[in-house]
């Protein structure tokens, strides 16, 4: 792929799902020339204006992210919805590839014509979501889909990146003792809308109330949040395999969201999305400045100084972005 198809932008618009693929790639790419387009393509699907719900989700490893999302994406296009998934895959330390293939273990999902599956490695990149996952979601809104779940590679601190490309996060979690509530962050509950306790079926389901039950009062004890109506966030119990308690996610998915749009929280979030990820995106800018050739000969002869003690590092860090704004 060197140039870009003059009518993709138009043909994503129509939800063509070749272009859609080709779009994702091309933003995913680190080639200078590939970004350049991929910034010029968001630009115009901008323009439509069109808006998904945004759901994130993580969970420990093992919690069954997979079969929920599988589960829970059937039963919204059997409403009549159009869903794509992103599922953030680990990277091979290797190739940079990912390793679990999200898209072989969501078979039934995969196969559907409403549905769409886009598996991306992490690439190490801190809390398990592609560096470019929040421009796939824009090409997925673009392309008319109505719900995009972004599904993160597993649970921690750093996982509540996912956050600031999400309408609403779920946090997933495995039936328990209560003991287990100290394997799970505090930073990551704090932006959970809700918890769902997976498999609470069979033998499982009386460890999956305990468990439920433990989580909501620890919910009780957060900080209140304005963006929250009463009783948000809430813990709740489901069985993916059993696709059990999935409706009754979905009905305090919408009510969570309806609430929002219509209290003005809804744009609030998104333009405080927005302006997180220029941020992020001027960051990343001043540290590809950083990576040419000639600042890295420069900062390796001022780290040279800094070392032998001629410059201090403060010092030494002055006359480097003074050079870079001369530049």
């Amino acid at each position: 792929m060197t140039t870009t198809d003059p009518d993709l932008a138009t043909r994503i618009l129509t939800g063509d799902r070749r272009a859609l693929a080709r779009a994702i790639t091309l933003v995913e790419s680190g080639r200078a020339d590939h970004r350049d387009e991929a910034t010029a393509l968001l630009d115009r699907l901008a323009r439509s204006g069109r808006q998904a719900l945004r759901i994130g989700l993580s969970g420990t490893p093992g919690v069954g992210k997979s079969t929920f999302i599988e589960a829970f994406g059937m039963m919204l296009v059997a409403q009549g919805l159009r869903v794509a998934v992103l599922a953030v895959d680990p990277s091979s330390a290797r190739s940079g590839g990912s390793i679990l293939g999200d898209k072989t273990r969501m078979d039934r999902l995969s196969r559907e014509k409403a549905a769409y599956i886009r598996p991306s490695p992490s690439q190490t990149h801190l809390g398990g979501v592609a560096r470019r996952t929040r421009e796939a979601v824009a090409v997925c809104e673009a392309a008319g889909f109505d719900v995009v779940l972004i599904e993160t590679v597993g649970v921690g601190q750093s996982e509540t990146v996912v956050a600031q490309m999400s309408d609403v996060f779920l946090l997933l979690l495995a039936p328990a003792g209560g003991d287990e509530l100290q394997g799970v962050k505090r930073g990551i509950m704090e932006m959970a809308d809700l918890i769902l306790v997976n498999k609470a079926d069979g033998d499982l389901k009386p460890a999956a109330t305990r468990t439920c039950a433990d989580y909501a009062g620890a919910l009780r004890l957060l900080r209140k949040r304005p963006q929250d109506p009463p009783g948000f966030p809430k813990a709740m119990m489901v069985s993916a395999l059993a696709e059990e308690g999935l409706q009754a996610a979905w009905a305090e998915i919408a009510a969570l969201t309806e609430w929002r749009r219509a209290h003005g929280h809804w744009d609030a979030r998104r333009a405080d999305q927005a302006r997180h990820w220029f941020e992020e995106e001027l960051r990343e800018a001043l540290l590809a400045r950083l990576r040419e050739p000639a600042a890295r000969r420069a900062m390796e002869a001022l780290g040279q100084e800094v070392a032998a003690g001629g410059k201090s590092p403060a010092a030494a860090a002055q006359e480097m972005l003074s050079r870079l704004r001369q530049s």
